[in-house]
C-alpha cells in the first residue's frame, strides 16, 4: 500500500459508487470473510482506500445500526436516571431549556461527524480523522492522544451505565424495603452481572446482534409510552410558567446562570456519543452512505423521544424538593410511586428503564471493543498484537471484547474501596467524547479555512460546512469547560468532579508513552491509506 499526504483530489460531485479515486484499484481488495459479508462495491473501494482488509462481517443495515446508536445513547432513559442532577442544578426550567440547547448543538456536532464518517468510514473514527485531516507536523501525536483518550472513555462508559443499572436496582429495593441499607459490594456484584450478561451478546450471539438491535429499538420507542402515559393520566400538573421557567440553584452556585450551565450537562450526557455507530462502520453495508443517514436519524429520533420525557417531567414534577429527598436516591422512582401509589407499577415502569440501559451496555461493549481493536491494529497500545487479533470463524475482535470485559470487572472492583474513585473513572467518558469531537472537527475546519480540498463523500455539508463546523466547535468548547465542574459547592473530596484528574492523567500517560515508545510503534492511519496527493 502506498503512502499519502493530507491532500486530496477535488471531488467531482458524482454520487458515491459512481466516482472512485483513480488511484484505488479494487483488485487490491482483500478479505477474510465470505463474499456475502464483504459489503458493496463502495465498501470495497473504501477499504482499499483506507489501506484495510475486510476481516469483520458487514451485517448491519440502516435499521439495525439506527437501533444500535439510538439504544446506546438511551436519551430518555438517562434523563430519568440523571434527574437528581437536573433538579439540583437548573430545575425543571433548566432541564427544558438545557435539552433544547443540547439538541441544537447536537445537530451541528453530529452533522460534522457524519460528513467525516462518510469521507472515511472506519472503525477508528475520530483518531483516524485527526490523522487524516490534521496538519502534517502534528497529526501523528494528536491522533495518538485522541485514540488513547477515546478508548479509555468508552471503557469508562461501559462501567458507568452498568453502575447506573446497579444503583437503580438498589433504589427499587430501598423503596420496597425501607430497612435495606445499600452496600458498595452489592453494587459491585450488580455491575459485574450486567457486564457479564452483555458480554454474551457480544460473543456467542454476535451474529444475531443486528437483529437484536432492531428488536431493542422497538422497546426503546414503545417502552417510553408505557411510562409517560401513566404520568400524563395520573400525575398532577404544573402551569406552563412553572414547568418551563422554574429554575433551581441547589448547588449554591454564585449565579443562576452557572447553575443552569452545570445542570445542562445532564441533558448533554443524554445526547453525546452518536459516534458509537462510526466504530461499527466496518460492519455496516454501504457504510459511507448508510452511516451518516443512520447517525442523523438517530439524533432526530432520540431528540423527539427525549422531548416527550422532558416535557412530561416538567409538567408532572410539582414538588421537586420531595423527590430530591427520596431515600431511593433516584427522584424518578419516587415520582413513579407517588403517581401510581403501587409498588408493582413502579417496579414495572422502572424495569423498562433498566432493560433499556442494559441493552445500551450491550452496544457500548461492542463500541468499546471496536475502538480498542482499531487502535491496536495501528499499534497504538501495548500488547497490540494480541488486541488486534480477529479469531477465524468468529469474525469479531474477540480478544478486544474479552479485554473490555476484564476492564469492566477490574474497574467495578474499585467500588469496593471507594465509589468516589469509581465515579472519577467513569466521568472520563464525557470529556473524552467532547475532546475527540473538538479535535476531529477542528482539523477539518482548519482544512476548510485554508481552502484545501476534501475527499469525495456520499454525505457532504457543502458550502455550509465551514459555518456548521464553526458553530459545532463553539458549542463543544463551552461544554468542555463545564464538564469539569462539580455538581455543587462547597467542594470536598467526595463531591469533587475528578474528571479533570482522569482526563489529565490519561493524556499525560499517553504523552509519556508516546515519547518513549509510542512514536516508534504507532502507524498513523494517514501513512497506510491510499489517497491521491
Amino acid at each position: 500500500m502506498s503512502k499519502s499526504s493530507n491532500g486530496y483530489a477535488q471531488t467531482t460531485g458524482l454520487p458515491r459508487g459512481e466516482h472512485f479515486s483513480d488511484d484505488v484499484q479494487l483488485e487490491d481488495f482483500t478479505a477474510t470473510v465470505a463474499d456475502k459479508w464483504q459489503g458493496t462495491v463502495a465498501d470495497k473501494h473504501d477499504m482499499v482506500m483506507l489501506g484495510r482488509s475486510q476481516v469483520l462481517r458487514r451485517n448491519f443495515s440502516f435499521v439495525s445500526i439506527l437501533g444500535f446508536s439510538a439504544v446506546l445513547i438511551c436519551t430518555w432513559e438517562l434523563i430519568f436516571a440523571n434527574l437528581l442532577f437536573a433538579l439540583t442544578d437548573g430545575g425543571t426550567g433548566g432541564l427544558f431549556w438545557g435539552f433544547t440547547v443540547t439538541i441544537i448543538a447536537s445537530i451541528f456536532i453530529f452533522s460534522s461527524v457524519a460528513e467525516m464518517a462518510s469521507m472515511s468510514p472506519t472503525a477508528g473514527g475520530q483518531y483516524h480523522w485527526v490523522s487524516e485531516f490534521a496538519p502534517a507536523f502534528c497529526q501523528k501525536f494528536l491522533s495518538y492522544i485522541s485514540g488513547w483518550v477515546l478508548a479509555m472513555g468508552w471503557q469508562g462508559a461501559v462501567v458507568g451505565l452498568s453502575f447506573v443499572v446497579g444503583t437503580i436496582i438498589q433504589g427499587l429495593i430501598s423503596l420496597q424495603s425501607p430497612s435495606y441499607e445499600p452496600q458498595q459490594w452489592h453494587g459491585t456484584l450488580l455491575i459485574m452481572a450486567v457486564v457479564l450478561f452483555c458480554i454474551v451478546f457480544n460473543t456467542s450471539l454476535a451474529k444475531k446482534l443486528p437483529l437484536i438491535e432492531g428488536f431493542i429499538l422497538l422497546l426503546h420507542i414503545i417502552g417510553l409510552f408505557a411510562i409517560v402515559i401513566p404520568l400524563w393520566v395520573l400525575a398532577p400538573r404544573n402551569t406552563p410558567s412553572v414547568a418551563l421557567f422554574r429554575f433551581n440553584n441547589g448547588g449554591n452556585w454564585p449565579t443562576m446562570g452557572v447553575a443552569y450551565m452545570v445542570g445542562l450537562l445532564t441533558a448533554l450526557s443524554s445526547m453525546m456519543g452518536f459516534d458509537c455507530s462510526v466504530h461499527m462502520s466496518e460492519e455496516i453495508k454501504d457504510a459511507s452512505s448508510t452511516l451518516p443517514r443512520a447517525m442523523l436519524w438517530g439524533v432526530g429520533l432520540n431528540a423527539i423521544l427525549g422531548y416527550v420525557v422532558v416535557i412530561t417531567l416538567c409538567f408532572t414534577i410539582t414538588d421537586p424538593d420531595a423527590l430530591l429527598d427520596s431515600d431511593t436516591g433516584f427522584p424518578f422512582i419516587q415520582l413513579f410511586f407517588n403517581v401510581t401509589h403501587s409498588y408493582t407499577a413502579t417496579h414495572i415502569m422502572t424495569a423498562i428503564i433498566i432493560i433499556n440501559i442494559v441493552s445500551a451496555v450491550i452496544s457500548e461493549i461492542a463500541t468499546a471493543s471496536r475502538q480498542i481493536w482499531s487502535f491496536a491494529r495501528d499499534d497504538g497500545f501495548p500488547f497490540s498484537n494480541f488486541l488486534k487479533k480477529v479469531s477465524p470463524g468468529w469474525n469479531i475482535p474477540l480478544n478486544a471484547v474479552v479485554v473490555s470485559f476484564g476492564c469492566g470487572v477490574a474497574i467495578s472492583l474499585i467500588n469496593l474501596g471507594s465509589s468516589v474513585a469509581l465515579n472519577a473513572i467513569v466521568s472520563l467518558t464525557m470529556s473524552a467524547l467532547l475532546s475527540s469531537y473538538m479535535l476531529s472537527i477542528g482539523c477539518i475546519f482548519l482544512k476548510r479555512i485554508r481552502g484545501e480540498p476534501l475527499p469525495p463523500s456520499a454525505f457532504t455539508l457543502g458550502r455550509w460546512g465551514l459555518i456548521i463546523n464553526a458553530i459545532a466547535l463553539g458549542f463543544l468548547s463551552t461544554f468542555f469547560v463545564f464538564c469539569f465542574f462539580p455538581t455543587a459547592t462547597p467542594v470536598d473530596a467526595s463531591t469533587m468532579n475528578w474528571n479533570i484528574a482522569m482526563f489529565g492523567g490519561i493524556t499525560l500517560f499517553a504523552t509519556i508513552w508516546y515519547i518513549f515508545r509510542g512514536h516508534k510503534k504507532y502507524r498513523p492511519p494517514v501513512d497506510i491509506q491510499n489517497r491521491k496527493f
